[in-house]
């Protein structure tokens, strides 16, 4: 730009601000692109090629770790194992062994992360762990039959102080109640509103816990009154419910656990179930019994003993028969409540719409 030589001196000042503005934003617009041209541009170094993504694996099993170099020409200057989002270290070469003993079972995932000039590129997969060792087999003898509500569609069942809690579903039918255990009669109830279908009971520090089904509401109780106290909400089903003494332990139909916390019912951690032969579905009415999560197996007469630290089926209860055919009626369902008195050690199983409630002791085949 040409000015004329008697131009005024404040023009002057103004115009020379404004082209040296000018100079500084396309200066930074330049400086940008150039940041931009050298970005760190994506790297492609390795791929896993074993073991192969959702691959069983027993547990204890040596697991063959095998990496492939994308081009054969640019080796990584370092590779680091992680599982589970936990380093590992460093490896060397592109075969690895992964041990998995004490491993837990279900869904692991394996990461490596490879390094070249500063810049990383990082492979992953998973695989699902289980157990090679069978279940121990048990049966059952039958020491006492208590009559039971059979218009009673046991969802939860528990235990407490020389009181047998019970958790009925149904819409319009869904309640706590006490039992008498003489009688199998409610002493005491508190019944749900009709939205709600009713699950899994647990207590803990004086509270006691139910689930719904499909409402996504967990509704708590003072024990000593059964009046409800406060509502926690949860995004999956409702389906199993028991305390191991510090922390609430769900059941949602699946083969996973959930370990929640009685304070405000937020997830603390989770197991996947597995026995010998994979995971075990359909879990569903819980008791913690001696260190070890029952669980009724929906639809079956079969209850399961799980490790609650690697979700490992230890244990296999066959409940068949016990109703006979004299017991039968068209609304009966299937088996569905199980019960431990920590003091004694007797145990309770019935289920929904039974007319008997058993007193059992497990018998190892």
């Amino acid at each position: 730009m040409i000015l004329p030589h008697n131009a005024p001196r404040a023009l002057v000042t103004v115009l020379a601000s404004a082209l040296m503005v000018l100079s500084a934003c396309n200066s930074n617009e330049a400086q940008s692109v150039a940041a931009t041209e050298t970005k760190e541009k994506p790297i492609s170094l390795i791929r896993i090629d074993e073991p192969t993504n959702g691959s069983l694996i027993n547990q204890g099993d040596r697991l063959p770790l095998t990496l492939k170099l994308v081009d054969e020409a640019v080796q990584p200057d370092s590779l680091t194992l992680y599982i589970n989002e936990q380093s590992i270290g460093r490896i060397e070469g592109l075969n690895h062994t992964i041990m998995t003993e004490g491993y837990k079972m279900g869904t692991t995932y394996i990461r490596v992360t490879a390094w070249k000039k500063g810049q990383r590129q990082t492979a992953s997969t998973s695989i699902k762990i289980k157990t090679n060792k069978e279940p121990e087999r048990y049966t059952y003898r039958i020491k006492k039959t208590y009559p039971h509500d059979i218009n009673a569609y046991t969802q939860g069942l528990f235990y407490k102080n020389g009181i047998m809690y019970e958790g009925t579903g149904q819409n319009g039918k869904s309640s706590i109640r006490e039992v008498e255990l003489s009688t199998g009669e409610p002493t005491r109830t508190a019944n749900l509103d009709a939205q709600h279908f009713g699950e899994g009971i647990a207590m803990q520090n004086g509270k006691i816990y139910q689930l719904t089904w499909t409402s996504g509401k967990c509704f708590v109780y003072d024990a000593q009154t059964l009046k409800q106290t406060g509502t926690f909400t949860y995004r999956s089903e409702g389906w199993g419910l028991t305390s191991d003494g510090k922390q609430l332990i769900m059941s949602d139909g699946s083969n996973t656990l959930y370990f929640m916390n009685p304070e405000n019912f937020a997830e603390a951690s989770r197991i996947e179930v597995y026995d010998h032969k994979g995971k075990v579905t359909q879990l569903n009415e819980l008791e913690y019994i001696d260190n070890l999560i029952y669980a009724n197996v929906y639809q079956t007469e079969r209850v399961v003993a799980i490790d609650p630290k690697t979700g490992r089926v230890v244990k296999e209860v066959d409940f068949s028969n016990l109703l006979k055919p004299e017991d039968m009626h068209r609304n009966i369902d299937v088996l569905n409540g199980i019960a431990w008195d920590s003091t004694t050690g007797r145990i309770w199983v019935t289920g929904k719409n039974w007319p008997k409630l058993f007193e059992v002791e497990l018998v190892k085949r």
